[in-house]
Parts: C-alpha cells; sequence; structure tokens
C-alpha cells in the first residue's frame, strides 16, 4: 500500500509491537505515550525487537514518540489505541481521537474482549471507528481480528483489511460485535473446560496442558476445528457431540478456583506460583521457548 502515517496511543508491550510492525513495513508511526519512564524506551525497544526478528534496525528511525495525543493523531491515516483494558480508559481517548484526528482517519481499538460499540456508543463519526485485536506478541502472531461494530462502514472494514495485510498480518473480519470475538471466544472456552477439571478432580494442571499440547495441539496450526469435523464427517462430529456435550463444563461465572488460588496468593508468573510453581529460570525458559517457535513459525509462514 501507498507509505501512510500511523498512529499509535500507548508503548507498552502491545503498542510498541504494533508500531514496530508498522515501521518494518515502511510507514511512519507516531506513539503516544504518557508515562514518561515508558516512552524514554518505546524506540530502543522497537529496534531490539527488530534485530531479535532479523529485520532492519535502521525501520525504528521511522518511529517518533511523543507525550501529546494530538501530535500524535493530528495528521494521521490511521490510528490504533493499546490503552489498558478499561473501558472508561478507551471512552476517554476515543472521544479525544474524534476530535484530534483527520475526518479521513480510520480509528481502532486494540481491545481484547470488549465489544466495539460499547466503546464508541454516542460518537458522532463512528462509522469510521472498528476494532482491530493483535495478538501477543504483536510482531509475531499472524493473526489480527478486524472487528465491525453496529456502525462501522464497509468502506473502513476493507480498508483496514487491506492495510494489514500488506504489512504481513492475517486479518479476519468479525462480522458481529460479541465479546470476546473469535479467538477468545475459542480460547476461553477451552480454559473453562480445563479449570473445570481440575477442580472437580479429573487431573492436575500439567496433565491437562499435557494432553493438549501432545494431541490435538499439534494440528492446530494446520487443521482448524471445523477443517477437523469435515475430515472425520459431520455424523461422526454430531455422535460424537451427542455423548460429549452434556458432559462438558457449562459455569456461567469464573469457576471458584480461580477465586481460591488468588485469595492464597498464587496468581502465576507474577508470583512465583498458580497452577504450577515456577522458578525464574522456568519461567524464563518457557518465555523464550515461545517466542523461539513463533519465530520458527513466522519463517516458514
Amino acid at each position: 500500500m501507498t507509505k501512510q502515517r500511523i498512529a499509535v496511543i500507548g508503548g507498552g508491550l502491545m503498542g510498541a509491537g504494533i508500531a514496530q510492525v508498522f515501521a518494518a513495513a515502511g510507514h511512519d508511526v507516531w506513539v503516544q505515550e504518557p508515562d514518561d519512564a515508558v516512552r524514554d524506551t518505546v524506540v530502543s525497544r522497537i529496534r531490539a525487537g527488530l534485530r531479535r526478528l532479523g529485520d532492519d534496525p535502521a525501520s525504528a528511525d521511522r518511529v517518533l514518540v511523543t507525550s501529546s495525543l494530538t501530535e500524535a493523531v493530528e495528521k494521521a491515516d490511521f490510528v490504533t489505541e493499546a490503552a489498558p483494558e478499561k473501558l472508561w480508559i478507551k471512552r476517554t481517548i476515543f472521544s479525544a481521537l474524534e476530535q484530534a484526528a483527520p475526518a479521513h482517519a480510520i480509528l481502532a481499538s486494540n481491545t481484547s474482549v470488549m465489544p466495539i460499540g460499547s466503546i464508541v456508543a454516542g460518537l458522532g463519526s463512528a462509522g469510521r471507528m472498528l476494532g482491530t485485536h493483535w495478538w501477543n506478541p504483536p510482531t509475531l502472531v499472524p493473526l489480527v481480528e478486524v472487528i465491525q461494530g453496529p456502525q462501522t462502514s464497509d468502506g473502513t472494514v476493507d480498508e483496514t483489511m487491506r492495510l494489514l495485510a500488506s504489512v504481513g498480518k492475517k486479518p479476519a473480519h468479525v462480522k458481529k460485535d460479541v465479546a470476546g470475538f473469535v479467538a477468545n471466544r475459542l480460547q476461553h472456552a477451552l480454559w473453562r473446560e480445563a479449570i473445570g477439571m481440575v477442580a472437580d478432580g479429573i487431573c492436575d494442571a500439567r496433565t491437562v496442558d499435557d494432553c493438549v499440547k501432545n494431541s490435538f495441539g499439534l494440528r492446530l496450526a494446520v487443521l482448524g476445528p471445523l477443517e477437523n469435523a469435515d475430515l472425520v464427517g459431520i455424523d461422526l462430529t454430531r455422535d460424537i457431540h451427542r455423548t460429549i456435550i452434556p458432559e462438558l463444563n457449562r459455569d456461567a461465572a469464573p469457576n471458584s478456583l480461580l477465586d481460591d488460588l488468588i485469595g492464597a496468593g498464587r496468581l502465576g508468573f507474577k508470583t512465583g506460583e498458580g497452577f504450577q510453581q515456577w522458578s525464574d529460570e522456568e519461567q524464563a525458559a518457557l518465555r523464550a521457548r515461545l517466542v523461539d517457535h513463533l519465530i520458527a513459525a513466522r519463517g516458514r509462514a
């Protein structure tokens, strides 16, 4: 696509990663970040990220960082916010963006679960607003869900899909503005069942993870769930579902096991123990394995 001016609101992990993708593709990028300490590291983090992936570190020179939202977006063609996952923060940002960004600019939210309609409700130019849910790490996970809100125009969706594809992403059009969109609804349905099995004493947490990683998890990169249903047969799928669907977890709220773990101070990596215990070395090793796996997958794409 023609070189564009991209604005990213938020310079944290996701914001810097999104900025890196656009800069690596040749676009000029402005990042707005209010925190001084975070703002001072945005460009250096992007440069390090480019080196890690074998991309040109000089692409970081296309990134400018400011504390001013107006300065970041006043000449932008495409804006995405990557602010904390709080509705009032995102609504405040979009209200400001509507006033500060050019009328032609597309305004996108990187929310991971919030319906876009709830963020842009009451705004006068909601037709140019939509969701673009990037996955962490945004530099390595191809999917970006493009969520069409109740008022989002088809042209806004089409232009966003083209832009994302041009920077190497795999955009997926989500036509109905529901909480969690597509991939997070699937992911958390799996998590609900996994947590429920541990809570019910069917197996321990390590067994759940081992079963996923050493069975259908191996196939998921090339065989999606509905492709798998077609592969084995719709009739067999229905027969299996007659037995298993009535047995699956139906909790309408977070499992109480999560409350028990939180009450015990077991928050996962941040406290060194969650469903399992994690030393600093084990945490670092798992993070490294994940990044190495995603980099290898990027090379095969």
